[in-house]
């Protein structure tokens, strides 16, 4: 059976939720300050040692010392992101999600055991460094090894897995909510950073970065084992090599004819039964050291290929918005959204409540995705935040609180069904694995720096416009839906090389008639 029907094979599974364990951490990470917040800075005894010889009670700070301490790992997202692209090249996907783990066991550690703000601040900026590499190495690896009919929903797993870490750690901090218990709110983390540096052991590399480094026999060995012995593999690994030659040096296809014309009859047998003799004509030529394509990407090269251009400019718009949406603004300050109607306990279980509902629909994205599409879900996520955004700023102007509470859900419910999972899978469905690292590195940096700002300037727009900040907001995805609806395409159902395909003719669609009318002035 050709591969390219198979959907949910065993062993991709296995290896797509290993990958987004440290997803998991990632949203432990973002959610772990959230409840236990308080505590960690202002108790009963502040920096005294009562509780413990060895460590204070808490850590003392203001809310603009809090505020930086916890950014301090959007700051370490974001330069990490930039650094992922080299390790995704030098070392491959799998090793670079193993080395993920190292920010997560130092963080944890460091804030566990900190005795000074600085001490907890580096530990966050650690934990941070790990998110940011995992924001890039685990979707990108994901696509990559996804099957076509089934890449949506593993795409999508990245984003439930964040959630369910960000759930989870407010319950946790809700539990370990006073002294010395916060400490391992913030430390748990490390069981599941150790978790996955043993099973990504088990996992195979990517056969699309396999092909970029020329070993096709190892990348034919890593997807037979991905869509499992039944399946004939020659068919899609041919796709992937041709996807992968479409940015050779010129004169790289005549060479390859030449070669082809000139090799002997033989086939490679899969272990599904099938055979590649469809390959024959590019092992001549991919299998010598350093002919198989032009090298990875660097940052400025995403400018020079028309192709890979747009391809950038797409994903990291929508990076953009997704955080330009504040929806992490309300993650992280959702207690004190509802505090401006309710108490400080209700408004507590109304941010629990939040998470909650942000897990629950992201389940339901995972479900949707492969079968309503990408575009449609991002659409519609647009457009009702937009429509929640409007309903936030009247409901917190008129003090309305029942209206508060549902265009808070509506708010987290447009965001989990398609503004959460999809800007992740889109960049990795739209990259081209020449360009994989350097994309995915540049969108992610784009996405933790506007994360951060949205988290140093969300406080104040709090204060000084209250609800009727969330106007600014609502005009941002009002005017990503139409971005969308006119410039995002559909990828349901499309390899990756398909999807560059498309763009490729819509490139040359554009170009056609500015040649056409040089060809006639000349």
């Amino acid at each position: 059976m050709d591969s390219r029907q198979a959907k949910f094979p065993r062993y991709m599974v296995f290896c797509v939720v290993a990958s987004c364990i440290g997803s998991f951490s990632n949203g432990w990470t973002i959610g772990s300050p959230n409840i236990p917040g308080e505590t960690t800075t202002s108790c009963e005894h502040g920096a005294a040692h009562v509780n413990n010889r060895y460590l204070p009670d808490c850590l003392p700070m203001d809310s603009l010392q809090w505020g930086i301490a916890v950014s301090t790992f959007c700051l370490g997202g974001l330069v990490a992101s930039f650094c992922t692209s080299f390790f995704m090249t030098r070392f491959g996907r799998v090793r670079t999600i193993m080395y993920t783990n190292i920010g997560w066991i130092i963080g944890s550690i460091l804030m566990a055991f900190s005795v000074s703000p600085v001490m907890f601040a580096v530990g966050r900026f650690c934990s941070g460094a790990s998110c940011g590499m995992n924001s890039v190495a685990t979707p990108t690896y994901n696509g990559e090894i996804a099957t076509i009919q089934g890449r949506g929903t593993m795409g999508t797993l990245n984003q439930l897995l964040i959630v369910i870490g960000i759930l989870l750690s407010n319950l946790v901090g809700l539990a370990f909510n006073s002294v010395p218990l916060w400490r391992v709110s913030y430390g748990l983390v490390i069981v599941p950073a150790l978790l996955q540096m043993s099973v990504m052991g088990l996992c195979v590399e990517s056969p699309r970065y396999l092909v970029s480094q020329n070993d096709l026999q190892g990348a034919q060995a890593s997807l037979q084992k991905l869509r499992g012995a039944n399946y004939d593999v020659s068919y899609e690994l041919n796709d992937i090599i041709e996807g992968q030659q479409q940015h050779q040096e010129p004169g790289r296809k005549e060479q390859e004819a030449m070669a082809a014309a000139a090799a002997p009859r033989h086939s490679i047998e899969t272990d599904g039964g099938g055979d590649v003799n469809v390959l024959e004509k590019r092992i001549a030529v991919l299998s010598e050291e350093g002919n198989g394509s032009k090298g990875a990407y660097g940052f400025a090269d995403l400018w020079t290929d028309p192709v890979v251009r747009r391809i950038t400019l797409l994903v990291v718009t929508l990076h953009a918005v997704q955080q330009f949406s504040a929806v992490n603004g309300v993650m992280y300050y959702s207690t004190i959204i509802f505090q401006q109607t309710f108490d400080s306990r209700i408004s507590t279980y109304m941010a629990i409540s939040t998470s909650a509902v942000n897990l629950l629909v992201t389940l339901l994205s995972v479900y949707l995705i492969d079968r309503a599409g990408r575009k449609v879900l991002l659409v519609t996520a647009q457009a009702g935040g937009c429509v929640s955004a409007a309903l936030l700023a009247v409901a917190g102007h008129l003090q309305l609180p029942a209206l508060l509470v549902t265009s808070v859900f509506l708010f987290v419910t447009s965001f989990a069904i398609g503004l959460g999972p999809i800007p992740w899978l889109l960049t990795s469905e739209l990259s081209p694995t020449h360009a994989a690292s350097a994309m995915t590195s540049l969108a992610t940096a784009v996405n933790w720096g506007a994360n951060f700002l949205v988290a140093l300037v969300f406080p104040g727009l709090m204060d000084r416009l209250h609800s009727t900040s969330f106007i600014i907001f609502g005009a941002i995805l009002f005017v990503s839906t139409i971005f969308t609806l006119y410039c995002v395409p559909e990828t349901k159902g499309k390899s990756i090389e398909q999807i560059n395909a498309m763009f490729e003719r819509a490139i040359r669609a554009r170009d056609a008639p500015e040649e056409a009318f040089h060809d006639r002035v000349r």
